[in-house]
């Protein structure tokens, strides 16, 4: 698998957040709620994203 240096440097930025919070979901969740306050937009999304079948079936494909 190709390693794409943008999804590592997010990946590291993600845990690197988490771990500030000491990887509680709920303390996540709380200072991105805060952080919507302060921006003025949606930050957090808790409804689920499905994607369409076809759509989630060549996302799971590898070449």
């Amino acid at each position: 698998m190709m390693n794409d240096p943008i999804v590592e440097e997010m990946r590291k930025n993600g845990q690197a957040f988490a771990a500030c919070y000491n990887h509680d979901l709920e303390a996540i969740y709380s200072a991105l709620k805060e952080k919507e306050k302060t921006l003025g937009c949606k930050v957090v999304y808790r409804d689920p994203h499905h994607l369409p079948l076809e759509r989630a079936q060549e996302s799971m494909r590898y070449e």
